[in-house]
């Protein structure tokens, strides 16, 4: 199952990105290619997929690898549901 579409809702919302999310898809990159995407935004977002997904992440799950794409996010969900 992919979470594409419930994880560019939820960087619409905490980065306020408006329907410029319309256009990413899992290769869309996040570190160092969208402004707003910055430590706090990070903090955010974890938060926001932890309770949308009822999902607990750990610290050795927030590295940049894991949010270099949107992609990264939703294997990285996949994961944490399937633990």
């Amino acid at each position: 199952m992919s979470f594409t579409e419930d994880i560019k809702i939820i960087l619409r919302d905490v980065l306020q990105l408006g329907d410029q999310v319309i256009k990413f898809d899992e290769s869309t990159q996040l570190i160092g290619a969208i402004p707003e995407f910055d430590s706090m935004a990070v903090v955010s977002l974890v938060a926001s997929m932890e309770e949308h997904f009822d999902v607990t992440f750990e610290d050795e799950d927030i590295s940049a690898e894991n949010f270099e794409t949107i992609g990264k996010l939703v294997q990285l969900v996949d994961k944490k549901l399937s633990e």
